[in-house]
């Protein structure tokens, strides 16, 4: 008589990847749904911009603030999952508001905490895979491609519903997401496990590693994610002047996904090989050619061409980021490091958004050659870092 074989155990790690992969998918239905639904609830084109903006204000004062939270807690996950439940229940109240002010409030209400908790989700699962052996790349391209689908699905959900789709759409998907997180591992290690942080001590206050050498990397790319957010707000009107057909400017986001994704798969097969803040670095660069090169309205083939180093302008510099803090901070403040990243990134993208649109009207598409200047000033800064402190042995 034999005994069978236990069933392979579900790893944390797919756990985590499952919870990516919901996490953007509300997000992505918004980007492409959301201005429709509210011109069809005759809301102004000031009163959406306000709607889109209060959300990330909100999110710059209280992400440092959820973050120390999160690093206090038993584990991260309790976080995750008060913040996930929230951001699903909340939308419910979309179905009862059609005015200005009650939809800015319960948009507010929906969009902070699943915002907030993007980057305690980050801190936890990249602590959770250095002290696995395993990729946290991986696992974070799915949540890239959760956004990517229903950025493709909504499209067609607009044609054959039209705007009454939204709301269902949205909290329906944000309750996939809550769904998600309440299968999430523990993330932090038992005490009586070595970590990253117990072989090798980094700071447990953020006031300890706030040194140039540390914040210049981290505002150096902020700046570049800034340049990115333009290319997000103007570059379709841009590419229309330039007689672009819009079936074209749409496969043309897309392939930025694609290779977004493909570079975050694919990173676990250099990580580790160069060092975090020459990532970081090439990154900038990259990103600075690419937005002087969209500055002389190039072809379409020459667009695809750029669209395809996506990858390394945004996955490479993102994830060499998260990994330098990692590098340098215990876990004691790993999602208020974050945190505070993430309000950095949002500081610089607004700032970009609000000039870009005065220096576009001035200069038209040669106004890529400011955001391409910003991106090499930030590569400037990654690069001083490294003249400051040598990056840890191994």
């Amino acid at each position: 008589m034999t005994i069978a074989a236990p069933a392979p155990r579900v790893t944390p790690e797919f756990r985590a990847s499952t919870y990516y992969f919901t996490q953007f998918m509300a997000g992505g239905a918004a980007v492409v749904f959301l201005p429709i639904w509210l011109t069809a609830k005759d809301i102004t084109p000031e009163e959406i911009g306000i709607i889109n903006a209060l959300p990330m204000l909100v999110m710059l004062m209280i992400n440092l603030l959820v973050g120390r939270i999160a690093d206090k807690a038993s584990d991260w996950r309790q976080v995750i999952v008060i913040g996930s439940l929230l951001a699903a229940a909340v939308p419910i109240g979309l179905f009862f508001v059609n005015d200005f002010w009650g939809i800015l409030l319960i948009w507010t209400l929906t969009s902070v905490p699943g915002g907030a908790v993007v980057s305690v989700a980050d801190a936890a699962t990249l602590r959770m895979t250095r002290r696995n052996g395993t990729d946290f790349g991986t696992i974070r391209a799915w949540g890239t491609l959760g956004y990517m689908i229903f950025n493709v699905t909504t499209g067609f959900l607009v044609t054959w519903y039209g705007a009454a789709a939204f709301v269902p759409l949205f909290v329906g998907l944000s309750m996939l997401r809550a769904a998600a997180s309440l299968w999430l591992p523990r993330f932090r290690a038992p005490t009586t496990e070595p970590t990253l942080a117990a072989a090798a001590p980094a700071p447990r206050r953020l006031l300890e590693v706030m040194k140039p050498w540390f914040l210049l990397p981290l505002i150096g790319f902020a700046m570049v994610v800034g340049t990115h957010f333009i290319l997000n707000g103007f570059a379709a009107l841009v590419w229309k002047e330039q007689g672009i057909d819009e079936a074209i400017i749409g496969p043309l986001f897309a392939l930025g996904s694609v290779s977004e994704a493909v570079m975050m798969f694919a990173w676990k097969r250099f990580n580790g090989r160069v060092t975090a803040r020459h990532l970081i670095l090439a990154a900038a660069l990259f990103t600075a050619a690419r937005w002087a090169a969209m500055a002389f309205s190039p072809p379409v083939w020459a667009l695809v061409l750029l669209q395809a180093t996506h990858g390394i302008c945004y996955a490479i510099g993102y994830l060499g980021c998260m990994h330098f803090i990692a590098n340098w901070t215990s876990e004691d403040i790993a999602a208020e490091a974050q945190g505070w990243f993430t309000t950095l990134q949002q500081v610089m993208s607004v700032l970009a958004l609000v000039s870009f649109g005065w220096i576009f009207a001035q200069m038209g598409p040669q106004a890529f050659l400011v955001a391409s200047g910003c991106a090499f000033l930030g590569a400037l800064g990654i690069w001083a870092s490294l003249k400051m402190q040598q990056p840890k042995a191994g």
